[in-house]
């Protein structure tokens, strides 16, 4: 009988294709029924997770010893956009209608096939660093069928799991997506990844045409493909109607920020499977406000989360989601002592809960709840191994409040489908100097492009902020 040795914490022999068993781990599974964390064996055979349990058997895998160590599901970045990694902080200090105005109405269009290349792949590998393993990766620059290709390539390059957001720029609003291009990349660059799926990022209801909108709806539904879209500020108006009265409101329908939806547009569309993503840092910090996630919660739903855009905030969702927990408990103090005089005498939303928001509702999100987010038999194995030792951890007594409370130091692996992408505390992939090179000059560009705008970029930055600004105040009609 073959007998197995723990490995180390070193990479894997090349070659050995053997099961592998990660062994004593403290492991949050996100499993309806099952505790909070357990100490159990995680068996990895190829893409997918096939056993967990207590005291697995060894023969024939190789293990390695996980003691000290808390696994969980691979964090999802259910809403950010890579593509603009090159201009980090650039827009620290932007209002959303300044955003919007300089990295689409002002740099937006300097962007070449290489810089969305440049940008994707660095800003992947980044979530990767920080615990993701899946992105819903709004691209929403895609100029040309180039631009769209070269994004694509990015995200393959890196290994991460990712719904590839297919988005034009913010343009004329009776200009739905093009229907070709979206078959294109089905038969094309998507058709050649198990890692990358499509689905598009639509101008939505309140930054198109009634029609427009309904269009891009039907494109996705047609083709079972998540359409995303934004709503910022502003109250529905007439667009929400059509798409109510065309039956198109379902699952694979996600809305990012939802801040001008009132709580019965909400439960409405929470009764047709809708799913939202909350953005927290961003919208406190560029205006949007953070009202969705007390409606979602009053109504027994929760959201998703993203980091949304590195011009303004870090990707790093782990702090999103404390962020967005420390927010929400103090709506359920601020309500308790508006009741009583004191705080709740119990936690409004605990730590688990959090955690669930960028593992768990961040998979529904994306229509991948059947393949990732939780820990068990048939999921993928996008697994993230914290180590429980490090000094800000230690002593370890709830596994799953240490994982919320981590920080991207104490991420020692990372595993998407099967692979390490991240081990011994380092990034898996060569050559990331030449990345944080390229991704430099890029940057520098860019920046050079809104610092030194020509006359035609002027007037597309007013009219964007202009446009904005009527769109944000559109109210309920």
């Amino acid at each position: 009988m073959a007998h197995s040795q723990p490995e180390s914490n070193a990479a894997a022999v090349a070659g050995d294709e053997r099961p592998l068993l990660l062994r004593g781990a403290h492991v949050v599974t996100m499993t309806p029924g099952r505790p909070d964390w357990e100490t159990l064996d995680v068996l990895v055979e190829g893409q997918r997770i096939t056993e967990i349990g207590p005291s697995l058997p060894a023969e024939n895998t190789r293990v390695l010893d996980m003691s000290g160590r808390i696994i969980i599901p691979g964090l999802v970045n259910a809403h950010l956009h890579t593509w603009q990694t090159a201009l980090r902080f650039l827009g620290a200090d932007w209002t959303l209608p300044e955003y919007l105005a300089n990295a689409h109405g002002g740099v937006g269009h300097h962007y070449r096939p290489d810089d969305l290349f440049r940008g994707t792949l660095a800003g992947a590998l980044n979530q990767m660093d920080h615990g993701v393993t899946t992105i819903g990766d709004w691209s929403h620059n895609c100029l040309t069928p180039e631009h769209a290709d070269a994004a694509i390539e990015g995200l393959t390059g890196t290994g991460i799991r990712a719904v590839f957001l297919h988005g034009t720029p913010y343009g004329l609003r009776d200009r739905p997506q093009d229907v070709r291009e979206i078959d294109r990349l089905l038969s094309g660059p998507i058709a050649n990844t198990d890692l990358v799926s499509l689905g598009l990022a639509i101008k939505g209801p309140q930054l198109s045409k009634p029609e427009v909108a309904v269009a891009d709806f039907r494109t996705g539904a047609e083709r079972n493909l998540i359409v995303s879209m934004h709503q910022s500020a502003g109250s529905p108006g007439p667009g929400w109607q059509a798409i109510t009265e065309a039956g198109l409101w379902g699952p694979l329908v996600n809305i990012v920020h939802g801040t001008g939806l009132g709580t019965g547009h909400v439960e409405a569309l929470l009764a047709q499977g809708v799913t939202f993503t909350s953005t927290p840092e961003n919208e406190l910090g560029q205006g949007h406000t953070t009202t969705l996630p007390d409606r979602l919660l009053a109504l027994g739903a929760a959201p998703s989360l993203g980091t949304d855009t590195e011009t303004a905030t870090p990707a790093d969702v782990l702090f999103v989601a404390r962020m967005l927990l420390a927010l929400q408990r103090g709506v359920g103090h601020d309500a308790a002592v508006a009741s009583t005089g004191l705080g709740a005498t119990t936690i409004p939303v605990t730590a688990k809960q959090a955690l669930s928001w960028a593992t768990v509702e961040g998979a529904r999100a994306l229509g991948l709840a059947d393949r990732i987010g939780q820990i068990a038999a048939g999921m993928y194995a996008d697994l993230v191994v914290i180590d429980a030792r490090a000094l800000n951890l230690w002593p370890m007594h709830d596994a799953a409040a240490a994982a919320l409370y981590a920080h991207p130091g104490n991420i020692e692996a990372v595993m998407v489908g099967g692979v390490w992408r991240k081990r011994d505390g380092r990034l898996t992939h060569g050559g990331l100097d030449a990345v944080k090179d390229e991704l430099h000059a890029s940057g520098q560009r860019l920046a050079h492009q809104l610092k030194f705008p020509s006359m035609v970029g002027k007037v597309r930055q007013r009219v964007v902020r202009r446009v904005v600004n009527r769109q944000l105040r559109q109210q309920v009609r």
